[in-house]
């Protein structure tokens, strides 16, 4: 370690800048909630467990924009291949 540091060429603000379309915010979530998203990060061998939330809560306002019929036929299209991948 030196004994003094020099700073006055050091500026303020995060070290990352925030990408374009994102905007950095502080949640408080669950620590049950937050362990299965990593956990999940770490089965699938790697990843970001932040872009596992987005994806998730992407997903979610999706489905609620969906009418029902639509998601109803979707769910119904996926049993039928299942369903004739076993047969």
């Amino acid at each position: 370690m030196e004994a003094e540091y020099d700073f006055s060429q050091g500026k303020r603000g995060a070290i990352d800048p925030t990408p374009r379309g994102k905007t950095r915010i502080t949640i408080r979530l669950d620590d049950e909630v937050l362990a299965w998203f990593r956990e999940q990060v770490n089965v699938a061998g790697g990843g970001n467990y932040q872009t596992l939330i987005n994806e998730a809560l992407r997903q979610y306002i999706q489905q609620s924009r969906e009418p029902l019929e639509d998601v109803l036929r979707s769910v119904i299209r996926e049993e039928l291949e299942r369903m004739q991948d076993c047969a």
